[in-house]
This record gives structure tokens, C-alpha cells and sequence, in this order.
């Protein structure tokens, strides 16, 4: 039986997926592990974790698009990347 901390498994197209890149750095993009996405979502319940415009994040994530450089992840929510600089979350250090 799943309870509602069990994560979903994000579901974004693989041909979408190929042609993604960081809007900033124009680096490739990959799916971020289970354990860097539950670390993260553990963080925002505790309001540690701000974007890069300085907002804190305060939805949990359902997944992200780490960076090549693994300095910067996208959000994933309801299957959907988001892809905005300002919305880029800096991970490093973080987890």
C-alpha cells in the first residue's frame, strides 16, 4: 500500500527529455536521483532551500533536471519541467 510520502515516479517524455538544457549555461540536463530529490524535499519542509532569485521554495518537488555541472536543478511538478532561470534551484552544498 503507498502512503503519500512514498515519491511518484516523475514521468516526462524521453524525446523531451533529449532536448532539454539548462536555459542559462545551455548544458545538458539529466534526471536527478530519488536520494538528491527526497534530500532537497526534506530541506524545503524545513524552509532551507531558496531558488536562484532568492525565493524560498516551498513545493516540495516531485522530481528535477540536475545540470551537467550538478550546481543547479530544475524542478520537476506534475510531470512538468520547469525551465526558468530564476526558478533553477543551486544544489551545491546542499546535498
Amino acid at each position: 500500500m503507498m502512503t503519500q510520502e512514498t515519491s511518484k515516479k516523475v514521468n516526462v517524455d524521453k524525446e523531451l527529455l533529449a532536448i532539454l538544457c539548462c536555459p542559462d549555461t545551455k548544458q545538458d540536463v539529466t534526471l536527478a536521483g530519488d536520494g538528491l530529490i527526497a534530500s532537497l524535499n526534506a530541506r524545503i519542509e524545513k524552509g532551507e532551500v531558496t531558488n536562484k532569485s532568492g525565493q524560498p521554495v516551498s513545493e516540495k518537488l516531485d522530481g528535477g533536471l540536475i545540470r551537467a555541472d550538478r550546481k543547479i536543478l530544475y524542478p520537476i511538478r506534475e510531470d512538468i519541467p520547469v525551465m526558468l532561470i530564476e526558478e533553477g534551484i543551486p544544489v551545491e552544498g546542499l546535498a
